[in-house]
């Protein structure tokens, strides 16, 4: 898929309620097979911005992504509840709640889900990596 193709158009409010965007169960995440049953990565696509996508993700208790890199975009994450082991070019850290960290492009990384854990995360430029 070429980047124009993975890149979400800006929404067309300025406003967007929570409760109104139903989660996407995820199956690949980057072209990885992203978990089984009912241990799946979900995403919430929040709002989108000419340059940014603003969105939640909820991962379960035991969820390790697929280990994998975004060549076209960087992220920035903050966890809002639960805890996950982050690993980034091959440095590991435990985020708990109110912690931050930073994808930048190409760089490879994963998640693993210590308990039941929700997160926001910001890319820019605007990219979906999901399907």
């Amino acid at each position: 898929m070429s980047d124009n193709a993975r890149r979400l158009p800006p929404s067309s409010s300025l406003f967007a309620k929570n409760s109104s965007i139903p989660y996407e169960v995820i199956s690949k995440l980057e072209g990885h097979d992203e978990g089984s049953g009912d241990k799946r990565l979900s995403i919430k696509p929040l709002i989108v911005g000419e340059t940014m996508l603003f969105m939640e993700a909820k991962r379960p208790q035991g969820l390790v992504d697929p280990e994998h890199a975004h060549p076209d975009h960087e992220s920035i994450c903050y966890l809002i509840s639960g805890r996950v082991r982050v690993v980034i070019e091959g440095e590991s850290w435990i985020a708990e709640p109110g912690d931050a960290w930073v994808h930048p492009a190409g760089v490879k990384h994963y998640h693993e889900a210590l308990e039941d854990s929700v997160q926001i995360e910001i890319k820019s430029p605007p990219t979906k990596t999901w399907g």
